[in-house]
């Protein structure tokens, strides 16, 4: 059996990673391009 403290933490972990995907996905099939101005 896994202690708490492992599962909080894969939890977190897992959480953080999935933190921004929808909008990500919503920019790559929309194609927009950085708030930011682009530098050449």
């Amino acid at each position: 059996m896994s202690s708490r403290t492992g599962k909080t933490r894969m939890a977190r972990k897992i959480r953080k990673a999935r933190k921004g995907k929808a909008r990500k996905r919503k920019e790559q099939t929309k194609g927009t391009t950085p708030k930011f101005p682009i530098h050449i």
